[in-house]
């Protein structure tokens, strides 16, 4: 990068300079024609004023000034009553010349021709005078390609020192210009470190500083979640590996063998509820990356919920719980498979982590433009220390009871992801002892 930043300075600065180099040389040009026209009108009116422009009198004046300038005296049919350097018997008619022509009309014309050929051009200026006649007096002058190249050399010289100049200047300027950049890359762990000269680089700095730490956030999310993976699913094998091993070497009775097969099953269920979580995760986690994938109609929530409560009784009644619905028809943009898994998963943890004869109430109401699902309950509640972390992956704050339950630890994980999905705002109030709610707010605003 800075190899190609360093490239572009340079070929912008000799850019300028030729442009720059261009543009002087034209004015320059500009101003000596201007310089020269103004010479020839003075000469002309200097003539005049002297009276000396008759034909008489100029055959009379013996030196007359031959050298840098051409005079010629036309009378008023165009014809050339006299010129100084060619012989006027043998020059055609200047009527339609254009200098001759404005003269004429105006008092005074001027015009200037090129000659390619000898790299010249010529600049004429004529002044009409009281008898009727015409004066022009001109001059030759080197044309702008002939002075480039008489001061090729010295321009050469001019523009190769400004090359060397500003190759120097934009190595430099490119240093100053990377090396916050390159300070950022060297100490994105220490952002303390990292002093910015420029700033209108802070935002990009900032940025990249932040991109940087959701990076190894993400890096050591995916380790600890690998890492809790291996843990989850050594432990249920473990567990089958061990009661198979006995059961195949005939070392346990037949009542230890039920009892042996009972735990195989449970851990085998288990098992599978572990990778489907994890696959579901997984999937939601390309879901959050990409959210135009997931497919989003107008569902009714109250058919959802109403629904996912009715088939939760029976785990309810499993565990002395009682599980109630309450709401009207609520029409929301959404997946109906994701917000089934989210209903579903709130009332399982609710109806888990309960007393004996606990209650979970399910609401659903609407307000203006807003749905608000409730999922209540009475039961062991959460600390206040940890209520931050009840959404991370496997994080149990009962683990004992979790297992026992049955519990991956990932059903809140799952639930702050769909809700993420679908652009909803989760919040959660809960006290030990007291009981737990988590309120989804889904406003069609926010899709």
């Amino acid at each position: 990068m800075k190899k190609r930043i360093n490239v572009q300075l340079a070929v912008i600065s000799m850019m300028a300079v030729v442009v720059t180099v261009a543009f002087i040389m034209g004015i320059y040009y500009r101003m000596t024609q201007q310089q020269v026209m103004q010479q020839l009108q003075y000469e002309a009116e200097l003539l005049a004023d002297i009276g000396i422009v008759t034909e008489e009198k100029l055959n009379a004046i013996e030196d007359m000034p031959d050298g840098q300038y051409r005079i010629t005296l036309i009378d008023d049919e165009g014809k050339v009553l006299w010129d100084n350097k060619v012989d006027e018997s043998q020059m055609e008619n200047h009527r339609e010349r254009p200098e001759i022509a404005d003269a004429f009309t105006n008092g005074i014309g001027q015009s200037m021709r090129h000659s390619y050929t000898l790299e010249k051009t010529t600049f004429y200026f004529a002044k009409l005078l009281e008898n009727g006649t015409v004066l022009r007096i001109s001059r030759e002058s080197q044309s702008v390609l002939a002075m480039c190249m008489q001061m090729l050399p010295a321009i050469g010289i001019c523009i190769g020192l400004l090359m060397i100049v500003c190759l120097v200047a934009a190595r430099i300027m490119t240093k100053k210009l990377v090396a916050p950049i390159e300070a950022v890359a060297e100490n994105l762990d220490n952002p303390d470190a990292v002093t910015v000269a420029y700033k209108e680089m802070l935002p990009f700095v900032t940025k990249i500083q932040q991109q940087h730490a959701d990076l190894m956030k993400s890096s050591k999310m995916r380790r600890d979640f690998t890492a809790n993976v291996s843990h989850e699913l050594k432990t249920p094998l473990t567990v089958i590996s061990g009661y198979a091993e006995l059961m195949e070497h005939r070392m346990a009775s037949e009542e230890d063998t039920t009892r042996f097969a009972a735990e195989i099953h449970r851990n085998a269920d288990r098992l599978l509820v572990l990778i489907n979580d994890i696959l579901q995760l997984s999937e939601l986690d390309v879901c959050s990356d990409s959210s135009d994938i997931v497919p989003m109609d107008e569902v009714d929530l109250h058919t959802i919920a109403s629904q996912c409560v009715e088939r939760l009784k029976v785990s309810a009644k499993k565990n002395q719980v009682t599980i109630e619905y309450e709401g009207g028809p609520a029409i929301i943009t959404g997946n109906r498979e994701m917000l089934e898994q989210v209903i579903t998963n709130l009332c399982d943890n609710a109806i888990r982590y309960n007393h004996t004869s606990g209650k979970v109430w399910v609401t659903l109401k609407k307000m203006d433009a807003d749905v608000y699902l409730s999922v209540k309950d009475n039961g062991i509640g959460i600390p206040k220390d940890k209520q931050e972390r009840v959404f991370e992956r496997f994080y149990r704050v009962d683990k004992s009871r979790s297992k026992a339950s049955g519990g991956t630890g990932l059903g809140l994980a799952i639930v702050k992801h769909i809700v993420g999905i679908h652009k909803a705002k989760l919040e959660m109030t809960s006290e030990v002892g007291v009981g737990t709610e988590i309120v989804i707010r889904f406003s069609e605003s926010d899709l």
